[in-house]
């Protein structure tokens, strides 16, 4: 501990405090409500990674079944407030780039490719915001526990960051992400909704269904077998993108985020069965 804060000293303004640093982490353990989690990044977490809008994003990138939370202190900015179809995109291809460059953190400038989704098509507070950001940090962590990833995207009106900043977030991040796991999920922080629903006959998003259907059932034994979705696809003779949604409704009945988690919750009921 004492050499990660000897560390973290050094990445910040030379007179740096290490009372304000264990102040910080002190404050992670009061984080309860989402106005608590605002607070607390706009507070001294500014003082060694400026921002202004944070994104954070976890689940199964893989298959585009990603949540998703948006915090800011710029009015308008909000999770609700995001479209999922366009916020998607822009999530999974800086996933794609963290896990190309080896899962270390990394920054873009607002002139670099894959910087922002879209943001001149986006209307609304959050494109107006995100007209105004001029660089972004990137990290993420890998949950082998829960076997899914999170990624948490910093954007600020600063065009030139902290050379060290990103050594910063490194240490910084796990104190982040547990500040946001001690926060309720919000309406709204689910990014791949099922919207495609006419390939799967008789299914509706808004139907209360708590068991798996026959042919979900069938797909699990796939999937439990390693299976990937065209290949399953394929035994199956459906498209992939049919059982992309298949996947996505057996996620939601079951209440997971990924196909592991899925596995083990769909043995576990064979076994009660």
């Amino acid at each position: 501990m004492t050499q990660i804060l000897a560390k973290l000293a050094s990445v910040g303004p030379k007179n740096e405090d290490l009372a304000r640093y264990y102040a910080l982490i002190s404050q992670v353990f009061e984080v309860r409500r989402h106005i608590d989690l605002m607070q607390w990044l706009q507070g001294d977490v500014q003082y060694y990674l400026p921002h202004e809008i944070l994104v954070a994003a976890w689940g199964d990138f893989h298959l585009g079944l990603v949540h998703y939370d948006i915090v800011s202190s710029i009015p308008g900015v909000r999770s609700e407030n995001a479209e999922s179809e366009v916020i998607a995109p822009l999530l999974t291809s800086l996933f794609d780039r963290w896990i190309a460059q080896d899962r270390r953190p990394f920054s873009l400038k607002v002139s670099e490719r894959g910087f922002a989704w879209d943001n001149v098509a986006t209307p609304g507070p959050i494109g107006d915001a995100m007209r105004t950001m001029r660089s972004s940090l990137i990290h993420g962590i890998n949950d082998q526990r829960g076997r899914h990833d999170c990624l948490y995207v910093l954007f600020s009106t600063q065009t030139q960051r902290h050379r060290n900043e990103r050594t910063a977030l490194k240490f910084m991040l796990p104190y982040i992400d547990n500040a946001l796991r001690q926060v309720e999920l919000l309406p709204r922080q689910y990014v791949a909704e099922n919207t495609a629903t006419a390939d799967i006959p008789g299914t509706s998003p808004d139907a209360e269904v708590s068991v798996l259907s026959e042919r979900e059932a069938g797909i699990m034994k796939w999937v439990a077998m390693g299976k990937t979705n065209g290949e399953i696809g394929s035994i199956l003779d459906v498209s992939t993108f049919t059982v992309k949604n298949h996947m996505q409704r057996i996620f939601k009945k079951l209440d997971v985020l990924n196909r592991a988690q899925a596995v083990s919750a769909f043995s576990n009921s064979k076994q009660d069965a």
